[in-house]
């Protein structure tokens, strides 16, 4: 990333790690829309693991393992550290939930099993550079 990051990022951020999925993917839609790559890219990334984990709680198990798929698929492309995200952690994190949605998949998933024990949710790490 060649300039700042906005602040609607940051804002991104802190909805994604509070669960406020779908309010996370309105604030960077509209960043990943005027964005340019490779930062386009990376927020669609983002964005995808974010419906992805919104899907989820409401029960719909195939969408969300499509979109983390996807989404994951993206970010793998990026440095293990991008825009002050730790990206490997958020891969390695969201990976772990699709391969456990994957083995599941035949049973029906409901929001109350997204307890940390059961199903933990991926979260994103910043790092101060």
């Amino acid at each position: 990333m060649s300039q700042a990051i906005p602040q609607e990022f940051w804002q991104g951020i802190e909805l994604f790690n509070t669960g406020q999925f779908y309010a996370c993917h309105d604030t960077l839609e509209a960043l990943w829309m005027e964005a340019t790559e490779p930062d386009k890219t990376f927020y669609q990334g983002i964005l995808q693991i974010s419906v992805a984990l919104y899907h989820l709680g409401n029960g719909n198990t195939k969408g969300a393992i499509i979109l983390l798929g996807e989404g994951s698929n993206r970010l793998a492309r990026y440095p293990s550290i991008y825009c002050q995200v730790d990206v490997d952690e958020l891969l390695e994190q969201s990976i772990a939930l699709l391969k456990a949605l994957q083995k599941n998949q035949l049973e029906q998933i409901d929001s109350s099993s997204l307890e940390a024990e059961t199903l933990p949710l991926p979260r994103i790490l910043v790092v101060e550079e």
